[in-house]
């Protein structure tokens, strides 16, 4: 049986043919798998990016069972990438990371996903990410990373926004001049005679609700986009949230995190600064899976790559969800 001296000898004088092979990543030495346990075998390992069957590879491109008598094993890694901060610039640009409209801080890149008309592909997040809660216009840049990050139009423009549903706002600064100007002269009277009370006017309508805060964006060039999300990989459907499930996000501020289903079909007063609230119906709760900056985010059964919801509110204690499925149908989209 060969020594651990002998294998890395054997890898020092082969290294460079086998990392030429198609698909190797990497060569190293360990104990070969047999039937799915570890022998005590001290084997040559090949690093691949996946298997491929012996089948699909020409007989050149194959890892031989054995080099100068010592036997081999290939190992699947994935593609190796540096390891890049969540709010580092990205190309292509996975899930997960930060992303943002030019006037806002930052948010989340929740997944790609698929126009259901075209079949483009479209970056998928919230309307306060790449809408700037309504105020952005169909066309703006959006920025990978944000602008809280280093993100810069001139030179970090990802995509441009496509389109987003509106945020119907129960309470809100006024946009009525009427309102406005009575407002301003009844404070003036009150400074006149000498109160320290003052009128404040704000647009209200109580009746005002949301089922979704979501929007997208078209990429400006389609290979700057990854359908895989960090540390999840890649979104194979959607399915319902129901209590108790385990559940999972990948997030620009918080990374990977993880919690379970506590409430469904939530009412839910959200408040967007500035004097604006609105109220959303239908929405879903988990415990504490987010901070600032988490918006956007793609939340994924934790025992599949189904999506559930897309996070868009949460404190200290709780995070907010849209159902996937509102998501999708109001956007037209899909994965």
């Amino acid at each position: 049986m060969v020594d651990a001296q002998q294998v890395r000898q054997v890898k020092e004088q082969h290294k460079g043919s086998i990392l030429r092979k198609p698909n190797v990543v990497g060569v190293g030495y360990g104990y070969k798998v047999v039937d799915g346990a570890r022998s005590g075998q001290l084997c040559l390992v090949a690093l691949v990016r996946e298997k491929v069957p012996r089948a699909a590879l020409a007989p050149e491109d194959m890892v031989p069972p054995q080099v100068d008598g010592v036997a081999t094993d290939v190992v699947s890694v994935g593609e190796l990438r540096a390891q890049q901060s969540r709010t580092d610039r990205w190309r292509p640009a996975p899930g997960g990371v930060s992303i943002g409209h030019f006037k806002i801080t930052a948010g989340t890149l929740g997944a790609v996903v698929r126009d259901r008309g075209s079949g483009a592909r479209l970056i998928l997040s919230n309307n306060h990410v790449l809408a700037d809660s309504n105020e952005a216009q169909l066309g703006d840049p959006i920025l990978q990373p944000g602008a809280a990050d280093g993100g810069h139009e001139d030179s970090d423009t990802l995509a441009r926004l496509e389109r987003f549903v509106p945020i119907e706002f129960t309470v809100a600064p006024p946009s009525c001049g009427v309102a406005i100007g009575v407002a301003g002269l009844a404070n003036l009277v009150a400074r006149l005679l000498g109160s320290k009370h003052r009128l404040k006017a704000v647009q209200e309508d109580p009746q005002a609700v949301n089922r979704v805060d979501a929007a997208v964006a078209r990429p400006l060039v389609d290979a700057d986009i990854s359908d895989e999300i960090l540390d999840i990989g890649r979104v194979d459907g959607t399915m319902a949230p129901a209590l108790g499930m385990a559940v999972r996000k990948s997030g620009r501020t918080t990374g990977f995190t993880t919690g379970q289903v506590n409430v469904l079909d939530s009412t839910v007063s959200v408040s967007y600064g500035e004097g604006r609230t609105a109220t959303f119906e239908g929405q879903f709760v988990t415990g504490p899976m987010s901070e600032g900056g988490d918006s956007g985010s793609l939340l994924v059964a934790g025992d599949s790559r189904k999506a559930v919801g897309l996070l868009f509110a949460g404190s200290n204690q709780a995070t907010i969800f849209c159902p996937i499925q509102a998501v999708l149908d109001l956007l037209q989209i899909e994965f």
